[in-house]
């Protein structure tokens, strides 16, 4: 009886990896719903990346939501650090309407490492940020929509895994 054992060890370019699926997402969400401009979804990655490639970040969700703050749609992408996934899906199924005085956000939610990060180290990656990342009011819980999995983006191990809330 034979065993093997696949270990996968990722690294920064497989976190950027990883967040081109999101990037492409955004980009597809943006257009779609008219929302955000193409430099304002390069901002919001560059920053979501900043999260990321120092494995800061526990989830990040895009939402839509109407002028009153009701959460019409969301995408909610949560990073599993210790994935076996090698490889993942392709990005897609970003249909998401254009309503009328409606917003785009996203919302950051660290880990616990970023937690355990003394001021002034958040303070200097937040310097690095194009985003002046704030308290949300958003309810996250989306308790009023349906979840459904969707894809999983991944590079040797490093996963991001999709849900969508409709």
């Amino acid at each position: 009886m034979y065993t093997t054992t696949q270990t996968a060890t990722y690294t920064v370019t497989d976190v950027r990896k990883t967040f081109g699926n999101f990037e492409a997402d955004l980009r597809m969400i943006a257009r779609r719903t008219g929302k955000l401009t193409q430099t304002q979804v390069e901002e919001y990655c560059q920053d979501v990346l900043t999260w990321a490639e120092g494995y800061y970040l526990d989830r990040v969700d895009i939402v839509l939501t109407n002028s009153l703050g009701k959460v019409l749609q969301a995408a909610r992408y949560t990073v599993n650090e210790a994935g076996s996934a090698l490889s993942g899906d392709r990005a897609g199924g970003n249909d998401w309407p254009d309503v009328a005085g409606s917003s785009l956000n996203l919302v950051i939610c660290p880990n616990a490492t970023w937690q355990g990060l003394d001021a002034t180290k958040k303070q200097a990656l937040q310097e690095k940020m194009n985003i002046n990342w704030g308290v949300s009011s958003i309810d996250t819980s989306y308790s009023h929509l349906q979840r459904s999995s969707a894809q999983g983006y991944a590079s040797k191990g490093y996963e991001l895994n999709k849900e969508n809330f409709q």
